[in-house]
Order: C-alpha cells, then structure tokens, then sequence
C-alpha cells in the first residue's frame, strides 16, 4: 500500500515500483504510473492503487462428472493487471486519503470474477468425462481449459486483466468415492503381499526341512562312521589278541625247543660224564687189579677219608693203633 503522510492542509503520497498510482485533482489526471510520489490536498483529490505485480489466486473448484460423482480441482490461477487506467474504471481501486487503505475490496472482486470463470471452464470438462477418465486424465484437460478459456474471456481483458499462468494440481474425488476407488488396488496390492508373505513362510519351511534333513544325514552319517570305528576298534583288537597269541606261540615254541635242545645237551653231558667216570673207574679197577688186599683197605680209607666231613680233633686209642699195626705187619 502506498504511505500518505499527513501535514497540516496538505498530505504526501508515496507509492511502491509494484503499485500504480492513479490521482485526480477535481475531477482531472494529475499523476498516474509507478512508483509515483507527490502532494495532494484531500479535500480536491482522488487516489487509486492498483497493483501490478503477478498475483497468485489458489482456487478449490467442485464439479461432477458424467457419472454423477463429485469432484474437487485443486488449482492456481497466476495473474496481475495488464491495463491499470482500464482497471481502474472497472473495479473500485480508491483510496481513503486519510489512511491510504481501499475503500472497497478490489482484489476480492477479481479473484470472484477469475474463480467464477474458470468454474465454468471446469464444470464443461469434467461434466462429459467419466470419473476415472477424469481422475487420470482431468488435471491435463482441466489445465489446458482454464488457461484457453482465461485467455479468450472478453470480460477479463475489458477489465484490464491478463492471466500469466494456470497450473492444476490435483483432480480428487470424495474420500468415501477415493477409498472406494482404491480398495480394489489396496487388495490386489494386499494378495500379493499375502503370497509374498506366503512364499518368504513357504520357503522358510523348506529351508527349515533342508536344514532338518542335513541335521539327520549328518547324525546319520555320524552313526555310520561311529559304528565303522568300533569295527575298526573290534578288528584291531582281535588283531591284537591274534598277534598277541602268534607271539605266545611262537615265544613258547621257541622256550620249548631251548629246553629240549638243553635237555639233549645236559643228556649228552651226563652221558659222557657216565662214560667217563666208567673208563676213569675202569682204569682205576685195573690199576688196582692185583694189589694186596692191605693196600686196598689203605686206599679205601683214604678215599673214604677224602669224602668224610673235616674232623678236628681225631682221637686214636691203642687198641685201634694196636690192631692197625697188626693188620699192616701181617703176612
């Protein structure tokens, strides 16, 4: 808005680059244009600001389609005013001199007139589509019709009005329609869901039952090399025995041999110590053959001697020297 400063019998305006100022001094053009300032007194003065800057008008416009359904477009209408002189003398863009604000609502009136129109635009598509088309296809046909028919409205440019853009957003019908519309993707997009849920469940039991049965053919196989090594233990073992018992034999075979060949030799031995003592006695005998009897006795005695235990003291009383000595002097 532009700044108005009061003084005494006078007032100073001071308007914006973006705003147009248009002053009439009783009843003639005294300044019009941007960014004007000047002095004016209030009493003969006349102001009017419209602005030319883009202005943006959000519009939230109903229609029904073909099929009966209601629906909402969701739009912005961008525009600003191309001819202020016009606009000025088709909406009421005064100023109260005092304050500097409109005396009426200017931007309200346009923004009825731009939602008004593109309304119609709106209502003449959607009415001959169905809902569906209008749903996927609405925001292009609605888009492209609201900026046609801005664009051709004679109202709009006698009122010094000139649309810049039209955007629309969004095409939607009424949630309880919207959800319905969606149920049938939401289950479709539930049943895979389910079967994916099903499958990761059916292949999680398959990869359970694989690792079951690789848990058994390990115990299995587990069994089977276990009962292999208490063969191997069973076999190894009667090897032992046997071999323990082919030594024994042999050990004993061998024991029994020695003794038999030391038996013949201690046979052997005691053989010829027999034969030895026999040809020692016999030669002995024939040694002897022919010697008086005395001798003999002497030699005995003294054989039998040489066998006796040792004797200490001998006692020899004279009946035994007497009768020695008798026998040895005999004749």
């Amino acid at each position: 808005m532009a700044d108005i400063t009061r003084y005494p019998f006078a007032r100073h305006l001071r308007s914006t680059p973006t705003t147009h100022v248009i002053h009439h001094r009783r009843g003639k053009l005294a300044h019009t244009g941007t960014g004007q300032a000047f002095w004016f007194r209030p009493l003969s003065a006349t102001l009017s600001e419209l602005p030319v800057d883009d202005r943006e008008l959000p519009l939230l416009l109903h229609a029904r389609t073909a099929d009966f359904v209601d629906v909402t477009v969701q739009a912005t209408v961008t525009f600003r005013i191309a001819d202020p002189d016009l606009a000025a003398t088709r909406v009421d863009f005064s100023l109260d001199p005092a304050t500097g604000r409109w005396r009426a609502a200017p931007l309200q009136q346009i923004a009825g007139l731009l939602t008004e129109t593109a309304q119609q635009h709106v209502l003449d598509v959607l009415a001959g589509l169905p809902l569906l088309q209008a749903l996927t296809d609405g925001v292009a046909l609605t888009r492209e019709r609201i900026t046609a028919g801005l664009l051709a409205d004679s109202r709009l440019a006698h009122t010094g009005l000139a649309l810049v853009d039209a955007r629309v957003v969004a095409v939607r019908p009424d949630p309880d329609v919207e959800k319905a519309l969606g149920t049938p993707t939401r289950e479709r997009l539930q049943t895979e869901a389910d079967g994916a849920t099903a499958q990761r469940r059916a292949l999680a039991v398959e990869r359970e039952r694989a690792i079951s049965e690789n848990e058994l053919q390990s115990k299995i196989e587990l069994a089977r090399r276990e009962e292999q090594l208490v063969a191997q233990r069973g076999a190894n073992q009667r090897r032992g025995v046997e071999d323990a018992a082919a030594a024994d034999a042999v050990r004993t075979t061998a024991e029994a041999e020695r003794e038999e060949r030391l038996a013949q030799a201690h046979a052997a031995a005691r053989r010829a110590q027999g034969e030895a003592d026999a040809a020692a006695e016999a030669a002995r005998l024939a040694a002897v053959a022919g010697t008086p009897p005395e001798v003999l006795l002497t030699l005995a005695l003294r054989e039998f001697a040489g066998q006796l235990p040792d004797v200490g003291t001998l006692v020899l009383t004279p009946d035994v020297v007497t009768g020695a000595l008798a026998r040895l002097v005999r004749p």
